[in-house]
């Protein structure tokens, strides 16, 4: 496969998350939010908005890093494959998915506290966390192998 033809596959890739992640945030996380907020007689309703919000501010690192993969997907198209900025943009991403799963391990906590969740909402969200620090293990992997591959290739370039 071409360098040209891989990256546009990764632009689609790229905006085919983000599409579905704002259906997600925007539709689907409300709509279920508000059933489930509902159930029960209106028990939770006070916690609807709370949650939503923290949701929102937990998708937000999700976009940033749909953003930083679709610059990576212009220097993969640019023959750029690996280079150094690849790899601190791939360290990027692996540095969001841990912040990101920390904040949303510490949020089900603090919901909890504030008597706005179920002890088993937070056991379930630790596999968001897990898949959250997988992904940020994978990431910060990648990044060390761009990294290496980056400095062979320039070793290699300046070889005649």
């Amino acid at each position: 496969m071409k360098q040209k033809t891989l990256s546009n596959w990764l632009k689609l890739i790229v905006i085919v998350l983000a599409i579905c992640g704002l259906v997600i945030c925007l539709l689907i996380l409300p709509v279920i939010g508000r059933n489930i907020a509902l159930a029960e007689n209106g028990e939770f309703d006070y916690a609807f908005w709370p949650w939503l919000i923290f949701l929102w501010l937990f998708a937000l690192p999700c976009f940033a890093a749909c953003v930083i993969g679709w610059k990576i997907a212009v220097n993969i198209g640019r023959d750029r494959s690996f280079c150094d900025e690849n790899a601190k943009l791939i360290s990027l991403i692996a540095i969001l998915a841990a912040a990101d799963s920390a904040f949303f391990f510490v949020g089900n906590i603090v919901m909890l506290f504030l008597n706005m969740s179920h002890p088993g909402i937070v056991l379930g969200s630790w596999l968001c966390v897990l898949i959250g620090a997988a992904i940020s293990i994978g990431m910060a992997c990648l990044s060390h192998l761009v990294r290496k591959a980056a400095k062979l290739q320039e070793e290699n370039d300046l070889t005649v």
